[in-house]
């Protein structure tokens, strides 16, 4: 029986300075943005998306950048680390560029059978990781930056901290379609497909704090589904195992369903259709302010209130 969810689609997070964030991002890490729009439900706010060359679920990025938003906390009920695949050959190059621009990182430390793992912060303290290996054949941003043998082929895994695992696991293993593939002391792997860029694990973090919202914070976790069908499938298995599903939202390049986990995070099963190649050609993705159709009459004064941003990469190269 073919699953209706098959992995991660993106993860989303809260920033500060949008300059920033689109540096860090698009220059240091070397991810292709692949659309400039507005968060739809604050549309004097951008909503920036990160990814692949072509923009595939499962290497989306997204980040609501307010200026001058107070920094969150990371703590338990929250998605703490966001990680990102690339070669296992990759280890001197991204522990040079790192230090080149003067970002901190923990040595790199083995987790499960041959992923070596970096740790680090964006500029608002959202955490990240690379994890070097060869398992992943997803092809990596070929005129991107970053050269192509080193560069970023999307995520690998995210990590949620709660009290205790067994209800998170439970409402992905009986409600999302995953399975617990790895485990090792108090880390609990789970996915939808076990390949990366869909690895959930869950941390036992009895001892840590309770997570606040904020800058350096993810907002939300989406699940991947084929399309419409599937996903109305999914909001309906949901609900009869006692869970409470939104309506239907269209976010334009996606539709989406949210709801929260019983540990606290928000979670979201979006449509891999249509994509975001619906308004603008793949080789232009991310260079224009794209709007919903129901802001574009305010396009005037939308493009006021959000701060200028430019993308130049020729200092990061």
């Amino acid at each position: 029986m073919e699953k209706l969810i098959t992995g991660i689609h993106h993860v989303t997070a809260l920033a500060g300075n949008p300059q920033k964030n689109l540096d860090f991002y698009t220059g240091v890490l070397g991810l292709r943005m692949v659309k400039k729009t507005v968060n739809f439900d604050a549309p004097d706010v951008y909503h920036f998306y990160y990814g692949d060359e072509a923009g595939t679920p499962g290497s989306i990025m997204t980040f609501f950048p307010y200026d001058g938003i107070q920094k969150g906390r990371h703590g338990k009920g929250m998605l703490n680390i966001t990680t990102f695949s690339v070669p296992s050959n990759s280890l001197l190059y991204w522990e040079e560029r790192l230090q080149r621009f003067d970002i901190d990182y923990r040595p790199a430390q083995d987790r499960f059978d041959n992923e070596g793992v970096i740790y680090f912060e964006d500029p608002d303290g959202l955490g990240l990781e690379l994890v070097f290996n060869d398992r992943d054949s997803r092809p990596g941003w070929t005129y991107g930056n970053i050269p192509l043998e080193h560069s970023i082929k999307g995520f690998y895994s995210v990590e949620i901290w709660q009290e205790g695992y067994e209800r998170t696991a439970g409402l992905l293993t009986e409600g999302l379609d995953h399975q617990l593939i790895a485990e090792k002391g108090n880390r609990f792997r789970f996915a939808a497909t076990d390949a990366p860029g869909n690895y959930i694990d869950i941390l036992c973090r009895p001892d840590a704090l309770r997570g606040l919202g904020g800058g350096g914070t993810v907002h939300h976790l989406a699940f991947s589904t084929a399309n419409k069908e599937s996903q109305l499938e999914v909001r309906q298995k949901l609900t009869s195992l006692g869970h409470n599903p939104t309506p239907v939202l269209d976010r334009q390049y996606f539709e989406s369903i949210y709801f929260r986990e019983p540990g606290g995070v928000l979670f979201e099963v979006a449509t891999a259709e249509p994509g975001f190649a619906i308004d603008e050609p793949k080789d232009k993705l991310g260079e224009e302010l794209k709007l919903p159709p129901q802001y574009e009459s305010r396009r005037d004064l939308i493009e006021k209130a959000v701060t200028p941003i430019e993308l130049n990469l020729t200092k990061f190269k």
